[in-house]
């Protein structure tokens, strides 16, 4: 039996139909009601924690509830008042985490861009270990290409934000040159 079906051919001039979208958006639906059950609007948080609490506390110490205030007036709506985050820790990381409090709520706020969270709950509980990706090893940057890259990102103001695109810039040039 005969198609006409262009999908089949692969001709010249034939086009090519694909259903290929970035993962992204293949995991966004499935996982948005299991994220929105525990208070996170998105997986952002989630998935961003270790750049968000630094090296020490990536692996010791995991959100595990975003609680936001309801409205006065008892619609559900989320208020704009700060959310309480609750992160599960053991209890050697708890004592060290409880004198890191303002840093830390100040980082993740700064992730958000406002006021985000206002307190965070420590719950001594087993922390459940993420498998590590390794990553792949970047090329040195000559001392030309750090100067280029210091030159384009040394009028953003921000700390956080100049970081994230020094590291950003140091990955693409690294892996296109």
């Amino acid at each position: 039996m005969a198609t006409n079906d262009s999908r089949l051919h692969s001709g010249a001039g034939a086009k090519r139909l694909t259903n290929a979208r970035p993962l992204g958006e293949l995991i966004a639906r499935p996982i948005a009601a299991a994220v929105k059950k525990r208070g996170f609007a998105t997986a952002d948080l989630l998935s961003d924690w270790p750049d968000i609490v630094g090296e020490r506390y990536a692996t010791r110490v995991q959100p595990a509830r975003l609680h936001w205030p309801r409205s006065a007036d008892g619609s559900g709506d989320h208020a704009p008042d700060p959310a309480t985050l609750t992160v599960h820790t053991d209890g050697a990381t708890a004592l060290f985490l409880t004198h890191e409090l303002p840093t830390l709520i100040d980082r993740i706020n700064d992730y958000f861009g406002w006021a985000a969270v206002g307190r965070i709950k420590i719950v001594q509980r087993p922390v459940v270990a993420r498998k590590k990706a390794e990553p792949v090893p970047l090329r040195e940057l000559t001392r030309d290409e750090e100067c280029e890259l210091s030159k384009k990102v040394s009028e953003v103001t921000a700390p956080h934000l100049r970081r994230a695109l020094e590291r950003l810039g140091r990955a693409v040039i690294a892996k296109n040159r």
